[in-house]
């Protein structure tokens, strides 16, 4: 891709993971704010989340949280962002973020994470997107996550492409340069798939 004028990044909104995730959230956040990118996020103002988004807004740049009307007081929405979009479902904060975004990014998280990924790996899939996903392999976080992929395609549930329409890198600061190379793709939709 050229040019990437909005990310989205999905992450936990836990404060008990290690510390190193949100060490690293933070640094990506600064790289972000750096660049001149666009944050598009859950909204949250806690973990991972709330590192990530503290940082871009340090740096200078922009941050959008979308959040659904049930988490706002459940996960404390970040109102100091930019922008916070409350909407209704989690459907449609998903699609939202989605719409907003020029690409995405899977940082360390929890359950609401895997959906996450998972449901725009699925978009992707399905060829109603060809927007670029990084996997950020913090630590070796997501190693089992790569390990469950390839055993999907090992018994034939998935075609060996489709473990590769999620790229995954081992450390933020290859996230810039996986975009970088990864072609914007054209929007087709796999006639087996339909």
């Amino acid at each position: 891709m050229e040019h990437i004028h909005s990310l989205c990044v999905y992450c936990g909104s836990s404060d008990r993971g290690p510390a190193a995730h949100r060490q690293a959230a933070r640094a990506f956040g600064l790289e972000l704010a750096e660049r001149g990118v666009r944050l598009i996020y859950g909204g949250g103002r806690t973990g991972v989340m709330g590192t990530l988004a503290d940082a871009v807004l340090e740096g200078g740049s922009s941050v959008v949280g979308v959040i659904p009307d049930f988490l706002m007081r459940h996960e404390a929405g970040h109102e100091g962002v930019t922008q916070l979009e409350v909407v209704a479902t989690m459907h449609e904060r998903k699609a939202r973020m989605a719409e907003l975004s020029d690409g995405f990014v899977v940082l360390p998280g929890g359950l609401g994470t895997l959906d996450e990924l998972f449901e725009i790996v699925t978009w992707k899939q399905l060829g109603l997107h060809t927007k670029p996903i990084v996997v950020v392999n913090s630590t070796g976080y997501w190693d089992d996550l790569r390990v469950m992929i390839d055993g999907i395609v090992a018994t034939g549930y998935a075609r060996p492409e489709s473990a590769e329409l999620a790229v995954f890198v081992s450390d933020i600061n290859d996230v810039f340069p996986t975009l970088a190379r990864l072609p914007a793709g054209e929007l087709t939709v796999d006639s087996k798939l339909l």
